[in-house]
């Protein structure tokens, strides 16, 4: 009789073995290159993966910036795994540059879809003031559910 294989256990996704924010460069709608360390410190920070031509984003951006005054706490990351050229468009017609708390950058080389393991847009992924992983959202995420999580 053959001895079978133990099975292994799925491994987790990259995020929560690393439960810090990824430091991947990312792409600024200026052309520009950050990394996490250009990001603000001792702030809570909200990443928020999105897809340029998906309406649940769409729809969550523009809650976000209603309610931006109950997110002054904290910073967001927006990110595209789009080419900077498609998410200036977005960046545009959200009038982003207006809202100071909110970066939005490109990552076109996908390491953030793997990192995160999103099969669903948004990905909404927040992280306390020592940039530690607090909780994550694949897929619709409610307001109200980031808020609570943002004021923990």
């Amino acid at each position: 009789m053959k001895a079978q294989k133990a099975a292994t256990p799925p491994s987790k996704p990259a995020y929560l073995q690393y439960p810090i924010i990824p430091a991947f460069p990312l792409t600024l709608v200026d052309g520009h290159s950050i990394t996490k360390s250009d990001l603000k410190r001792n702030e809570k920070t909200m990443v928020f993966i999105f897809s340029v031509d998906c309406d649940h984003c769409k729809h969550l951006t523009e809650e976000v910036l209603k309610n931006i005054d109950k997110f002054k706490k904290t910073q967001i990351l927006m990110v595209t795994p789009f080419k900077v050229e498609q998410m200036k468009e977005y960046y545009d017609h959200y009038k982003i540059q207006n809202y100071p708390n909110i970066v939005m950058a490109s990552e076109p080389t996908r390491q953030i879809m793997y990192f995160y393991d999103l099969h669903y847009f948004p990905g909404l992924y927040i992280y306390d003031k020592k940039q530690q992983f607090v909780k994550g959202f694949e897929g619709t995420a409610k307001l109200d559910s980031l808020l609570f999580y943002l004021n923990k």
